[in-house]
């Protein structure tokens, strides 16, 4: 209990680390494509793991057993990309000793329009008030628990719907953990390119609500059988559209939230939210309910609803925020459109930048 407690507190820098890098080096409206392509490196990680988990599980040793084989092969690669990480990566474009003085500059230029700055060491106190006052940061850490418990009760739960509930072997059922990998891959990332295309990220993350009210719909009303299961799986897997909405949302923070102190408490709220998610999801999946689990789909159903309501008013909320700021710069004789890049990198926070326009 001790060793998984130090693993959760380990891993918790990983996500905020990984948005404020995206923040940093790209532009805002590169950011939904990038958070994308690392976020779907669990959908590889789902590939591998299914294909080294069911290797290992053949390991037959009375002094070690298979999953104790597999902790230490993943530890050991986790140990050494850690310190090429150290040695290699940079915290920021200003210190990258792979780019030359003047490339540095353009990489700094080229995401000055961000209006969020790049890094501050310095703890600012009202920006860590205006946080906890601000209604939209509410409204992602509302998002995240919404989608994270849908996501976690599957990813606790999703092999034995698939090997129980469906009627598929062991073999069959690590091995369809290949599929499931390729589709959180491709709906990543397709989401990511819809968002960019539009330029209407809670729109997209409106529409792909649809088929998981759809197909969690089907997995709960089509009964089960060797004629059924197939299509069932498909349904199953038209669920994983959550995975699209969690890299929108993630996106929208890097790209909605200024400051740095602020957006380093919003990220660490969102991870509180996460985990909350995370430790709730699990138990709407009751093993009285098996194999069909159809409390569990009915409370999924219920928040993939409640997702559809909460992204509408905080795109009304966000565009009213827009055009506040605009008509505001219009009385000070601005053109429309015009935005001044001025107060950049000047650490100042969504709210308090007259020039920052959110993204919706």
């Amino acid at each position: 209990m001790v060793v998984r407690y130090l693993l959760g507190t380990f891993e918790a820098a990983v996500q905020p680390s990984f948005l404020l890098m995206t923040s940093m080096w790209y532009r805002r409206a590169e950011q939904g494509e990038y958070v994308s392509y690392w976020y779907a490196m669990n959908g590889l990680q789902q590939m591998v793991g299914g294909l080294l988990s069911y290797g290992v599980s053949h390991i037959k040793n009375s002094n070690i057993k298979s999953w104790q084989v597999l902790f230490m092969m993943l530890g050991l690669a986790t140990v050494l990309w850690g310190v090429f990480i150290w040695l290699y990566l940079p915290d920021s474009p200003m210190r990258a000793k792979c780019f030359k003085a003047e490339d540095k500059t353009l990489m700094v230029e080229r995401v000055r329009a961000n209006q969020t700055g790049i890094q501050n060491k310095s703890f600012k106190r009202e920006q860590a008030l205006e946080a906890f006052k601000d209604i939209q940061v509410w409204f992602y850490v509302l998002m995240q628990i919404l989608n994270t418990l849908p996501t976690s009760g599957i990813g606790a739960f999703g092999n034995l719907i698939i090997k129980d509930g469906f009627g598929f072997d062991t073999l069959q059922t690590s091995l369809l953990s290949l599929v499931q990998g390729t589709v959180h891959i491709l709906i990543v990332t397709s989401v990511a390119w819809a968002a960019r295309k539009t330029k209407q990220t809670l729109l997209v993350m409106m529409i792909i609500c649809v088929p998981m009210v759809a197909t969690t719909s089907v997995l709960m009303a089509v009964p089960n059988g060797r004629s059924t299961r197939v299509g069932l799986l498909i349904a199953f897997y038209g669920t994983f559209w959550f995975n699209g909405v969690a890299v929108l949302l993630l996106s929208l923070i890097t790209r909605n939230i200024a400051g740095q102190t602020k957006k380093s408490v919003v990220l660490t709220m969102s991870l509180i939210a996460w985990a909350a998610g995370n430790m709730v999801g699990p138990q709407v999946f009751q093993t009285k309910d098996a194999p069909r689990y159809r409390v569990g789909f009915t409370v999924h159903l219920a928040f993939y609803i409640a997702q559809i309501i909460v992204f509408f008013v905080l795109r009304v909320i966000l565009v009213r925020r827009n055009k506040l700021k605009i008509e505001a710069a219009k009385a000070k004789g601005r053109a429309d459109g015009e935005v001044n890049l001025d107060n950049a990198f000047d650490d100042m926070t969504d709210m308090e930048n007259p020039e920052f326009r959110y993204q919706y």
